[in-house]
């Protein structure tokens, strides 16, 4: 695996070009739903200094896990636990937001947690997410070089994308709401990859549903008192 990362042709002509951007440009369509789950996760410490604190820790052992995950992925996906295990996570942390809702309807935002509560949750959440996203990478490229570099340039976009989403769900009534059925769906996607792969819905439909999702999310928004 080593020999191939140091072997490999950095050739910067237009089709590795026309490729890294086809790579970032995928990291930030399949990063949307991703970051919510990060925002919100986040915003659980009611503290905006903590916020930032969570998120740079936090995606700073995501991008080192991804990078790992982007290495030996060959020899991952040849494991179904590990898609098993990525979503029943996602589903367990989409059900966890909802069942908090239900219980106590009065309450917007998820119990506070600490900040080394949220660290850990930032960084697996993030490697849940990867298991899709990477895989998708693989299919478009077979450099890894390449494949890192995209998935760096991700990281980057995701952190700024939560930044972002962390305002947003100050001002809009059902973008937290929105941003974790889109995390089931990613959830539902990686568990039918498991038990029915015939079953798996095509990208461009995933991408066209999560889209529908967040236009409701972002359809509201918060009366001030």
């Amino acid at each position: 695996m080593l020999d191939f990362i140091f072997e490999s042709p950095f050739n910067w002509g237009v089709e590795t070009l026309s490729l890294l951007i086809v790579l970032v440009a995928l990291e930030a369509v399949l990063s949307a739903d991703n970051a919510i789950a990060l925002a919100t996760l986040s915003q659980s410490l009611h503290n905006p200094k903590l916020e930032r604190r969570a998120l740079n820790i936090g995606l700073a052992i995501a991008y080192g896990l991804r990078m790992l995950l982007i290495v030996s992925a060959t020899w991952i996906i040849q494991f179904w636990q590990f898609e098993l295990a990525g979503a029943l996570y996602l589903l367990w942390l989409s059900w966890q937001y909802f069942a908090a809702k239900q219980v106590d309807q009065g309450n917007r935002s998820m119990t506070a947690k600490s900040l080394w509560q949220v660290i850990p949750l930032i960084a697996v959440t993030d490697l849940a997410f990867s298991l899709d996203s990477v895989t998708t990478a693989i299919a478009i490229s077979q450099d890894l070089w390449l494949i890192l570099l995209g998935g760096t340039i991700g990281i980057v976009t995701l952190r700024f994308l939560a930044g972002l989403f962390i305002r947003w769900l100050e001002e809009f009534l059902h973008l937290e709401a929105a941003g974790y059925v889109a995390v089931a769906l990613v959830g539902l996607r990686l568990l039918l990859r498991v038990v029915a792969p015939a079953l798996v819905p095509p990208e461009w439909l995933m991408i066209s549903l999560i889209a529908v999702i967040f236009a409701w999310g972002f359809s509201q928004h918060r009366q001030r008192a």
